[in-house]
């Protein structure tokens, strides 16, 4: 018996449980893409998989609906992959342990990848039964979406007729969208010089917060953990002869980071004096920042540890000053809301990962914006800001924009189904996060889409949760889509 049996539909859970036992992070999609392709063949379904390890699967119509215009229906294989300090589960060999709590599926100690497993679940499912009544059915499972939509940027689409997609890869039931922002990954490499320096060790951390999707609540105003240490790393300098060691935070550019971590070398005498100076600098930051966050990030927390004296390679003074200006002058969280739809985020960034290696240290944006002039603007100020301290900036996983479609009969046709069936109408939005509707509008003519999907909370966190009541629901409102 799998921990989701009993839940309601069946094959959806049943197609979930059995995604969630396959790693299937980004850039290791191979295991959930092979799953694919095997479930299609033993159908004998028609099915395209290609070197990116995108699967195109076609169902032909039901006898009656052969006339009907073809129907897209697509999703995303990869997740995000985020766990709690102590969990061990390795992504890369280790499914998920699914767990049960009242109306909720979650996952214990890591993300459950509601997004986007559920999709595919729901077109397994649908694929997997021939007594429902639909068109031809054209389901496209892509890679890679969570780090740039790589993915969807490779496929080849010569193979589909629809001009009609589903998109299933939204986390709000009762909310159509209808348009995102385009964006982009930015990479900021520092050369490390470094020094051989003598001094104590200390141990900085941030770490509590809530992060996020960057898309879905870069408008939450929550604390990014890699801004918050760098901005009392650079106190810290100010007042004590202090450099970095090493400094880490963050897994992935698109989730706002929870925790962060910073080796540092006290250089000046560690005297009774000196430590007191650096321990009050480092309450009176965590003073003002749990008055900033205390609604917000009600559990952030500042840790600082003395270690013992050591002796080995350190930035160099010139290096850290180019490293803390990178990390606390550069822009970061909204740029602009959009003056045309009210509470939309227009443009903005956001500081996903830190690292350091001997050679260098590293940041990663992610970027986005609905104006495609904004975010190039954008970029052309980081790149001025970035080289004047003498790193280099590389752009990757561009995507476009998913404009506005004025005239849409799908759209139109999923209101009146709803208003139908729920007795209340859906809302209609556009998003600041990125959907891989944009790629496919610029690969089909005339597509006409809209993006859905059920209950899912705190995405890409490791507190995410997924409505089981409204996984139903929106599964028998996509079964009245297809029959219509």
């Amino acid at each position: 018996m799998g921990k989701l049996s009993g839940l309601s539909p069946e094959k959806v859970w049943k197609f979930f449980e059995e995604i969630c036992g396959i790693p299937h992070g980004s850039y290791h999609e191979k295991m959930i893409s092979d799953y694919c392709v095997a479930f299609a063949k033993e159908r004998g379904l028609a099915v395209w998989q290609d070197e990116a390890f995108n699967v195109v699967i076609v169902k032909e119509a039901s006898a009656g609906y052969e006339d009907r215009e073809p129907l897209i229906v697509q999703g995303h294989l990869d997740m995000v992959c985020e766990k709690k300090a102590d969990c061990e589960i390795d992504f890369e060999k280790d499914g998920l342990c699914l767990a049960v709590e009242g109306d909720e599926v979650y996952a214990k100690g890591t993300t459950l990848g509601g997004d986007d497993g559920i999709a595919i679940a729901y077109a397994l499912a649908i694929l997997d039964d021939d007594k429902i009544l639909h068109p031809r059915l054209e389901v496209i499972f892509t890679t890679c979406e969570e780090v740039g939509m790589d993915g969807a940027t490779a496929l080849d689409v010569s193979m589909l007729q629809g001009h009609t997609m589903l998109n299933l890869d939204s986390e709000e039931e009762g909310i159509f969208l209808v348009g995102c922002a385009g964006g982009c990954s930015a990479e900021i490499v520092l050369p490390v010089v470094s020094e051989r320096k003598k001094g104590l060790l200390v141990q900085l951390s941030v770490n509590g917060l809530k992060g996020g999707h960057s898309g879905v609540e870069i408008d939450k105003g929550r604390g990014n953990a890699n801004r918050l240490l760098a901005q009392i790393v650079a106190e810290l300098a100010k007042e004590v002869k202090i450099v970095l060691v090493s400094v880490k935070g963050g897994l992935k550019d698109n989730a706002i980071p929870r925790e962060s971590h910073a080796k540092l070398l006290l250089l000046e005498e560690a005297s009774a004096e000196t430590l007191k100076r650096a321990e009050s600098i480092c309450q009176a930051a965590w003073d003002r920042m749990k008055e900033t966050y205390h609604k917000i990030d009600p559990d952030l927390r500042v840790e600082l540890k003395f270690g013992e004296q050591w002796e080995g390679e350190v930035f160099s003074e010139e290096t850290n000053q180019h490293a803390l200006a990178l990390l606390t002058a550069l822009p970061n969280g909204v740029i602009c809301m959009s003056e045309d739809i009210k509470g939309l985020v227009q443009t903005s960034l956001n500081l996903g990962i830190v690292q350091t290696t001997k050679q260098a240290l590293t940041l990663c944006y992610s970027i986005r914006s609905s104006v495609g002039e904004e975010k190039k603007t954008l970029v052309s100020q980081i790149t001025q800001a970035v080289q004047q301290e003498g790193a280099a900036i590389t752009l990757n996983g561009e995507y476009p924009a998913w404009e506005y479609r004025k005239e849409s009969p799908l759209r139109e046709k999923c209101i009146k189904i709803y208003q139908e069936m729920f007795g209340k109408a859906p809302k209609v939005e556009a998003i600041h996060a990125g959907l891989e509707c944009g790629l496919f509008a610029s690969k089909i003519p005339d597509l006409d889409c809209i993006s859905m999907g059920p209950d899912i909370f705190q995405i890409h966190t490791t507190e995410e949760r997924m409505s089981i009541s409204s996984v139903e629901r929106t599964w028998n409102f996509l079964l009245e889509i297809l029959k219509s």
